[in-house]
Parts: structure tokens; C-alpha cells; sequence
């Protein structure tokens, strides 16, 4: 749904005056039927100037920009290759088997054909957004922000360059800027249901729930069998907690592309929120049937047990979670969940006397939710975490001495001796098995240094992955640990960390001291 990645289409080009005008009635009516949409009859038009001319610039790129429209990329490359070694200085013919290429997945070559058409046309505004999409597709999405904006220097009203601008926003994250930019490109196509719907996405991603519905009926009401929209819907319906209303969408979505990966994924999901476990695992199932992301639909069938559970949460879907999070994430855990474990951690910290020199490490350090209360103990601060979005907002703190974008336990085992304070607020709930960071902490703390942390609070001797997708840990269990990696627990107090759906979550603070 997100790509709309136009090129030149017959309705821009124009013929080379270079050309015998022999043929060039020929050719004129050949453009004016491909123009029209009438492709058999003007495919018949631009062969005749072929056989006159075999090396016919103008009937060859055409011919290829018609294959290309009639969904055959690779007889498009062929045709415009041929074109392009009669006349290598055509911008429009470099742009034309860009798009091809573009077609045929091979964006590296695209890019290559886009570029040349710059270097040829400096302001062709088509140029610059074809080499916007495939930098997009590359996955270079600020470049491709920038590739955007120049062609909408040169071309202010070009919506399309609008559409993939707040496109490639939205990958960035950057969500306020690209609800804007779709409001841009509405203005310009209000028709577009492809539009309203993505705008809708930018609103739910920014928690504006009420306002995404909104911009999903228009959507809808301007094609019904938008399965996107339907999806999209569903989501900000489940966001708002109105589950059986967002199962009916992902139903609708399904009726209309019954093959939808994600609307199967949200759809288990939901079912998941409904606590209709065996039709949330069927779900799953399903889901994974029609190529959803596996490691995410195995970690939440695990976490109904219906699978073995991983020793830890996927880097990839924690990395991701905190990335969307980001932007709203210390509003949410303070106003909504009540969350309470940095300041709990910081009191248990002045209970036990920590001074105010420590090389302090912060893991998991989020948005620097901790930073002001570490800061009072701490001579240097760093922190760590997986997700780049979440580290720009603790950066903007000016809180931190240094912060890395890393996994943890790899952080520490390049750390040896290095800390005298460690903190994991809200951080071992995403890690079953603590073997990796006890081991991996033992070498990172100096000799007499503290390790602070939050777990929730689990039975048995194992740790237990819940259906929140979330792991437990008993009080057994962490002094196992303690008691294998050569830490003394100077406190260990049940506490409540936070709330969710209103029901308190019950956890463990936890004050330890490695002794070597």
C-alpha cells in the first residue's frame, strides 16, 4: 500500500525532433491511441515505424514504456535499454528504465539510471522523486526525504512527491511531519483512498485514535474493499479497547483479501486481547500461513504457551515496540500505568547509601526515565539501549556522558571493571533466562558494585513468559542467580511497579553487590 512510485507515462513524453518526419504522423497517432489507453492498437502503430526505422529512438522507448504499463518490466528494460544506446542523453528514457528496473526489485540499478537522468536534466522533478522511491525501497529513507523535497522545489503541486515524502516520514518515524505530508497530497488527489488511509495510519501512530477512524471511513467511503483501511481501522479500534468492533474489521479486511497477513496477525491479536485463547493461537497459525513475521508469532504463541518459550524476547520486536513507543512513551507509563520503578530504585539507592561517585550504567536506559534520578549518585552516566528512537529522546535529556545502541549483555562483556552501579528498570522482563546478564555483569561491575533492578514477580523455579508477552521471575530464582555469579542481595522487596488495564503488577526491587 505504501508505494506509489509513478514514472514518465505517455502522457508526458514527447518525441525527438531528430526523428525523420517520414514517420512522425505515424508516431503521433501511435502516442495520441497510447495516450487513450488503447494499447493493441498503438503497439501495432510504433512496430510499423520499427520496421521503417529499426532505430527508432522515439517507437523503441515508447514501445518499452507500453510493456512497462501493460505489466511486463523486463520487455520495458529490453525496449528502452535498446532506445537508450541510439540516444544515451535522453533524461525521460533514463527515468522510464529506472522505473523498470524498480519493477524487477533491482533498486541499486534503478538508483544508477535515476542519477544519470539528474545529471543530465538537473531539474526534473520526476527524476528526483523516482530516485526518492528507490532510496526508499533501499531503506535510506532521510535521503529519500531529501530526493522528495528537491523534486518539490522544482514542482510544488506534485502530489505524488507529497505522498512518498510523508511515506518515507513515516518510516522515519517521524509521524507529526507525515500526517502533514499526507494532508499535502490530499489536497492535491482527495480522492486517493491509498491517502486517507496511510494519514490514518500517521494519527494512530501519534495515539489520535478518534481522528485515524476518521480518516479511515474516508478511505472507505471512497473504496470499500480497502482492505488497508479496514485493517487500519481495526487497530485503532483495539487501541481504543474496543475489541469486538476491531475484530469485525479485520474480518472485513480478510473478506476483501483473504490472503492479508497483517489483518490475520492484528486479527490474533485481538482475539489475544479477548482472552479467546485457542482462537487467538488458530489465528497465529494462520497468520504465520500467510507470511507473517515468524519470530513475532512464535514469541506470542509462546507467550499463550502454546510454544516453548525463548530464553529472551526477539531483539527485533523489542527494538520495534520501543521505536513506535518512543514519542509517547513517558506520558503513557506515567499517566496511564503509573509507573513507579524508577523512583522506587532511586529510594531503595539512598536506603543503602549509595554515595555520589559511581560510573553508573543505565540499561535499558529507554528515555532516560532514570537519568535525573541517577544522576545524583553518578560521577559518568551511560546508557544503553536497542532502540535508536528511544535514545534520541534520552539524548535530548543532556543527562547522559555517553549513550550506545546496543543489545546489553553484549554492551557489558565489552565493559570489564567498568561500573560501580548498574540500573535495569523495567528491562529483565523482556529476558527469561538472566544467566547472559549475571555473567555478562560479573566482568562490567568493579569489585564492591551495585546491580539495581525491577523484575515482576513470578512463581516456581523457572522463569515464566506471561501472556502479556512480558517475563516473571521468582524471588527462588534471583538468588539462585545471585548465589551463582558471586552477588550478596542487600534488599529484595515486593513491590507494586505499575498498573495495566487498572490491575496492579506485582514485582520484586532488587539490590545487589558483586563480590570478586
Amino acid at each position: 500500500m505504501w508505494s506509489r512510485e509513478p514514472a514518465a507515462t505517455a502522457a508526458q513524453l514527447t518525441m525527438n525532433p531528430a526523428n525523420a518526419t517520414a514517420t512522425a504522423a505515424i508516431l503521433q497517432q501511435a502516442l495520441a491511441l497510447h495516450r487513450q489507453g488503447q494499447y493493441r492498437q498503438a503497439e501495432a502503430l510504433y512496430r510499423q515505424v520499427l520496421q521503417q526505422q529499426p532505430r527508432h529512438f522515439d517507437a523503441l522507448h515508447l514501445l518499452g514504456v507500453l510493456a512497462r504499463q501493460r505489466g511486463d518490466a523486463r520487455l520495458a528494460l529490453e525496449l528502452i535499454g535498446q532506445a537508450l544506446q541510439i540516444d544515451p542523453q535522453q533524461a525521460i528514457a533514463h527515468c522510464n528504465i529506472g522505473a523498470a528496473l524498480q519493477d524487477l526489485n533491482r533498486s541499486e540499478q534503478a538508483l544508477q539510471h535515476f542519477e544519470r537522468a539528474l545529471e543530465i536534466n538537473p531539474d526534473y522533478a520526476l527524476a528526483f522523486n523516482n530516485r526518492g522511491n528507490a532510496l526508499r525501497r533501499l531503506k535510506r529513507y532521510d535521503e529519500a526525504v531529501q530526493s522528495y523535497e528537491e523534486a518539490l522545489r522544482r514542482k510544488p503541486d506534485y502530489g505524488d512527491a507529497h505522498y512518498n515524502r510523508a511515506t518515507a516520514l513515516h518510516k522515519l518515524a517521524r509521524f507529526d511531519e507525515a500526517i502533514l505530508g499526507f494532508e499535502q497530497a490530499l489536497r492535491y488527489d482527495p480522492h486517493n483512498p491509498d491517502a486517507w488511509c496511510n494519514h490514518g495510519l500517521g494519527l494512530q501512530m501519534s495515539h489520535r485514535y478518534g481522528e485515524a477512524l476518521a480518516s479511515y471511513q474516508r478511505a472507505l467511503q471512497l473504496a470499500p474493499q480497502h482492505a488497508a483501511s479496514w485493517c487500519g481501522r481495526g487497530t485503532a479500534l483495539r487501541k481504543m479497547q474496543r475489541y469486538d468492533e476491531a475484530l469485525a474489521c479485520y474480518d472485513a479486511a480478510l473478506r476483501h483479501a483473504p490472503d492479508y497477513a497483517d489483518a490475520h496477525l492484528f486479527r490474533a491479536n485481538c482475539l489475544r486481547a479477548l482472552l479467546r485463547v485457542d482462537e487467538a493461537i488458530a489465528a497465529y497459525r494462520c497468520a504465520l500461513e500467510r507470511g507473517a513475521d515468524p519470530e513475532q508469532v512464535h514469541y506470542a504463541l509462546a507467550a499463550l504457551g502454546a510454544e516453548a518459550a525463548p530464553s529472551a524476547s526477539p531483539a527485533e520486536y523489542v527494538k520495534n515496540l520501543f521505536d513506535r513507543y518512543a514519542d509517547h512513551f513517558d506520558a503513557h507509563l506515567l499517566d496511564v500505568l503509573h509507573y513507579r520503578t524508577p523512583d522506587l530504585l532511586a529510594a531503595a539507592l539512598r536506603k543503602a547509601g549509595v554515595g555520589d561517585a559511581c560510573d553508573s550504567i543505565d540499561l535499558g536506559c529507554g528515555t532516560g526515565l532514570c537519568g535525573p534520578l541517577l544522576r545524583p549518585f553518578s560521577r559518568s552516566l551511560a546508557g544503553v539501549d536497542l532502540s535508536p528512537k528511544m535514545l534520541d529522546k534520552a539524548q535530548a535529556r543532556g543527562l547522559y556522558d555517553r549513550l550506545e545502541c546496543a543489545d546489553i549483555v553484549d554492551f557489558l562483556l565489552g565493559a570489564a571493571d567498568c561500573y560501580d552501579l548498574a540500573v535495569a528498570a523495567d528491562v529483565l522482563v523482556y529476558l527469561g533466562d538472566l544467566t547472559p546478564v549475571f555473567r555478562a555483569l560479573r566482568g562490567a561491575l568493579r569489585d564492591g558494585g551495585l546491580f539495581a533492578f525491577s523484575v515482576e514477580a513470578g512463581a516456581g523455579q523457572e522463569p515464566v513468559l506471561r501472556a502479556s508477552s512480558r517475563y516473571a521471575h521468582s524471588e527462588d530464582y534471583l538468588r539462585k542467580m545471585a548465589a551463582d555469579f558471586g552477588f550478596v542481595i542487600e534488599s529484595l522487596d515486593a513491590q507494586i511497579l505499575r498498573y495495566d488495564d487498572g490491575a496492579p503488577i506485582d514485582g520484586f526491587l532488587v539490590l545487589m553487590r558483586c563480590r570478586k
